[in-house]
């Protein structure tokens, strides 16, 4: 089953299809960021998400988590784009348009989410879905009537 990662601003869905220089810049942000890098990113989409009115109430972030959550994402962002892979940014700002870097944090994202998904207290915690899944009638779906 394909898991969704969390959707927000930066990582929104693009129709836009990354080119050469986008992708040879997504590949320098995933292999120029740290394990701890990558959870950090996973901990901001969390906390932004957070805000979202059907879990609000479910996953209470105060405004001091956003905003030190923010500070570290923004200057993670800033680092990687304008340091440690600055020659691909500009290259896939050029031929590719600003949209390259937003292709570019997706690709980051779900590397990242895959990171999250990894984890085997994660996996435990979805396990319990499948108690609740009733297979006769999914097993049915595939038997002609």
């Amino acid at each position: 089953m394909k898991r969704a990662l969390v959707g927000v601003a930066l990582l929104a869905a693009s129709s836009a299809n990354a080119g050469l220089y986008g992708d040879d810049m997504s590949r320098c942000l995933v292999e120029k960021t740290t394990k701890e890098e990558r959870i950090a990113l996973v901990r901001w989409m969390f906390v932004a998400a957070a805000a979202h009115p059907a879990v609000a109430d479910i996953a209470k972030i105060g405004s001091d988590e956003l905003d030190k959550s923010n500070k570290l994402l923004g200057e993670l962002m800033t680092t990687l784009l304008a340091d440690r892979c600055k020659e691909q940014t500009k290259k896939a700002v050029k031929y590719e348009g600003p949209a390259a870097i937003q292709l570019g944090f997706q690709v980051l994202g779900q590397v990242a989410g895959s990171d999250l998904f990894s984890s085997p207290e994660v996996a435990k915690g979805m396990a319990g879905l499948e108690k609740y899944i009733d297979k006769q009638k999914l097993e049915m779906l595939g038997k002609e009537e």
